[in-house]
């Protein structure tokens, strides 16, 4: 189930966004994943951070397979390419790549 929250590192750098939504699980200071509530770092699914980035930043980060091939493109509302990476080899590893990306650019803001 571990692989369905965002990594400790990742749940950092939301929290530093700004990322504030209740969550199903709880990281402790020594990166450890809880499903009950020790409140130190909340720990979102995947689906919570994309959407967060939707719905606060407008940005859209989709993963996809064209030929074979992963990749991840991110998209603002009016549908401008901010960018785009190929050649993953599984979904899980566009998926986290295409997250770090979003949190990169907003933090770039």
């Amino acid at each position: 189930m571990e692989k369905e929250f965002c990594t400790y590192e990742q749940a950092i750098a939301l929290k530093e966004l700004g990322f504030d939504e209740p969550c199903f699980g709880y990281y402790d200071e020594g990166g450890n994943l809880y499903t009950e509530i020790v409140e130190v770092l909340k720990a979102p699914l995947y689906q919570q951070a994309f959407r967060w980035f939707r719905e606060k930043y407008g940005l859209f980060g989709t993963v996809d397979k064209k030929d074979g091939i992963r990749f991840y493109k991110i998209e603002d509302e009016n549908e401008k390419i901010i960018a785009v990476a190929t050649s993953f080899k599984t979904y899980e590893e566009a998926e986290l790549a295409c997250l770090d990306k979003l949190i990169e650019i907003c933090k770039n803001k």
